[in-house]
């Protein structure tokens, strides 16, 4: 009897465990979200892009924060729903963070989003990167 009740405990933890791992990251491969209001006010703790790249409809961002280990940061890209009409169109994004880990360490962890709902008219957009006064150009 022991033995069920220690293995049933063991799995409701491996569960539990697995839940706060997928749900904590900003999941690797999820779309851009397209929204003023979060763009505004989503949370913004600190970070530092070290790098950004395009690669067909995806956008590759390497960062780095303060933390224990990052497991628990809420992590998201978001992109304004406005569109500056000039060419090419230019749209204001920003990767949110919300970081409660309280540690010294510096975590690097480089994330990638579907931003093919980021497309307008015509075949390329100026994305702006809100957090890092740095652009990049999304050809699609």
């Amino acid at each position: 009897m022991k033995k069920i009740i220690i293995l049933f405990l063991t799995g409701i933890a491996c569960i539990a465990c697995s839940e706060l791992t997928n749900n904590s990251t900003g999941s690797t491969n999820s779309q851009a979200i397209i929204s003023t209001d979060l763009l505004k006010n989503a949370p913004s703790d600190p970070l530092t892009i070290n790098n950004l790249d395009i690669i067909g409809d995806s956008i590759s961002i390497n960062f780095s924060a303060s933390g224990c280990n990052g497991n628990t940061w809420d992590i998201r890209f978001i992109a304004d729903e406005l569109i500056a009409e000039s060419l090419p169109p230019q749209r204001q994004v920003r990767i949110s963070l919300k970081n409660d880990e309280i540690c010294d360490a510096i975590i690097s962890r480089e994330l990638t989003f579907d931003i093919s709902n980021l497309q307008v008219e015509g075949d390329e957009i100026q994305l702006n990167i809100v957090n890092s006064n740095d652009s990049i150009l999304y050809e699609y």
